[in-house]
């Protein structure tokens, strides 16, 4: 695993590794995402009543298919440093807002979104680099943070497809909690691969004060 000193410079790295060849072949990898991913979203609005959402690491769009459905395509953002996959988005969800900007600096004012959440992005941040892309995604939000990721009870990088220090899990759940403590934990569960493609994730909801 890399040194904390490396951090700023491998947040550079990896936001270069997804917005080049890597991150294209990777959007080609989940070009069927969406599938299967309904009921959770619909499960999701039933139970806040949000209106609008931001999807930080939105890739081509698996997840804001369906809340552009819900809430309608002008009230759903998404960014990705990966400009071809941004481009698959909105040629399928024209009116959606798809930005081309990375994770810890979010285009976007203070509480613009109803909901602003990750699902498999999180465990990509170098972890020095990760408080400053949850200060991000909370300021953008106005009620709810979501995440899901890769769960581990400690820091532990994994191997990625030849990368070094490109996914780390941990218990990102806790790592919320600990730097926000006005958070409020509304909910949390596992999203496994039988429930449609989402890898084995653990995901938390919380509640903005």
């Amino acid at each position: 695993m890399r040194g904390e000193g490396d951090d700023s410079s491998d947040a550079d790295r990896l936001e270069a590794l997804w917005a080049g060849d890597f991150g294209d072949a990777y959007s080609v990898r989940n070009a069927a995402a969406a599938e299967g991913r309904r009921p959770f979203w619909d499960a999701r609005h039933a139970q806040l009543g949000f209106a609008s959402a931001l999807e930080v690491g939105c890739n081509v769009g698996g997840n804001l298919r369906w809340l552009a459905e819900l809430l309608g395509p002008d009230n759903v953002a998404g960014v990705d440093v990966n400009e071809q996959a941004l481009e698959t988005l909105r040629a399928a969800l024209p009116g959606v807002d798809a930005r081309r900007a990375p994770a810890r600096e979010l285009p976007f004012g203070d509480g613009a979104f109803d909901l602003v959440f990750t699902t498999g992005v999180l465990i990509h941040q170098p972890p020095a680099e990760l408080p400053a892309v949850m200060d991000e995604i909370v300021r953008c939000s106005r009620s709810y943070v979501l995440c899901g990721e890769y769960h581990a009870n400690a820091l532990e990088e994994v191997p990625y497809r030849g990368q070094e220090g490109a996914l780390f899990r941990n218990d990102y759940g806790r790592l919320y909690r600990e730097r926000f403590p006005d958070l409020r934990l509304v909910e949390e569960g596992f999203l496994a691969r039988d429930d449609g493609p989402w890898d084995d994730l653990t995901y938390w909801v919380f509640a903005r004060p």
